[in-house]
């Protein structure tokens, strides 16, 4: 039995809405506790671990597997503020997929089928990450944010690496033609929306 506990905010069966497994279901596993401190973001509730409640990783696993799900997100606040080699290997026995979305401001631990990176400027990346990521998502706020996710790509090691774009959700009546713009000029990268708030989901 493991005993370990995560703080964890929420977790919910749902469809993943953004980047490259878009549409997939996948069951979310959102954990408190983030210090990177993005002034837009959506989940600023999640930024005290304290304020939510320790699950034990076998508490975890039972409920994604009372759920049927395949595929598990790992998400935050910054998840890799805690060590989740022993949640991945509890997921992996009951041959579940393990993804991450993490800023890379920690040190990576687990085993991971697929890791999303969304690097912060208020927070950058520990260097390894860049050798492990499947997908790099960057969060366009302002005109500057395309500059970064160019010098972002650039350490990037993975060949088959996908790059996505992604409006911050209250500027994205206006970002995103200007996001339109860039990646038909920059073809290797990618649209990123947030169809689960257009759906009204999870």
């Amino acid at each position: 039995m493991n005993l370990q506990t995560l703080p964890v905010m929420e977790h919910f069966y749902t469809i993943q809405g953004e980047g490259a497994f878009a549409g997939h279901a996948a069951y979310f596993v959102r954990l408190a506790g983030c210090d990177v401190g993005c002034h837009w973001c959506d989940v600023k509730e999640s930024w005290d671990a304290k304020n939510h409640p320790q699950l034990s990783v076998n508490q975890i696993v039972e409920l994604v597997k009372s759920s049927t799900a395949k595929l598990v997100v790992v998400t935050g606040g910054e998840p890799l503020m805690h060590n989740l080699e022993e949640l991945t290997k509890a997921l992996k026995t009951e041959n579940i997929r393990t993804h991450i979305e993490t800023s890379g401001a920690y040190p990576i631990t687990g085993t991971w089928d697929w890791i999303t990176l969304s690097p912060k400027k208020f927070k950058m990346p520990l260097a390894k990450i860049y050798e492990l990521t499947n997908e790099l998502k960057v969060i366009i706020f302002n005109n500057s944010d395309f500059n970064f996710a160019l010098d972002e790509q650039l350490k990037i090691k993975l060949k088959n690496c996908k790059f996505y774009l992604q409006s911050e959700w209250d500027k994205k009546d206006i970002n995103y033609s200007l996001i339109t713009d860039f990646v038909k000029k920059n073809q290797n990268w990618q649209i990123s929306v947030q169809t689960h708030k257009y759906l009204n989901i999870p």
